[in-house]
């Protein structure tokens, strides 16, 4: 019930957050009502992931009511050699 141009998705480090509108739906048959939902308003979700997430490289699709999130992880970053004293 929520279109793709009402969905949201935001990366930031390793937090993930999806929200949505959802907005009422009605199908009528002229003046006749075959059928209303009844709920609308925002929705969220949130989860954090064990590794930072790479932004850029993370997709977001949205086919037939189903949204698919391919996150990629960030490259670890290598270490820096520090003296010995």
């Amino acid at each position: 019930g929520v279109k793709q141009e009402d969905i949201a998705v935001v990366i930031a480090g390793n937090q993930v957050t999806i929200t949505a509108e959802v907005r009422q739906w009605e199908r009528k048959e002229g003046d006749r009502m075959l059928r209303s939902e009844r709920y609308f308003g925002n929705i969220y979700r949130s989860f954090m992931l064990p590794l930072e997430l790479d932004e850029s490289a993370s997709e977001a699709t949205y086919e037939d009511g189903i949204l698919e999130l391919k996150l990629v992880r960030k490259a670890a970053a290598p270490g820096k050699k520090r003296p010995v004293r």
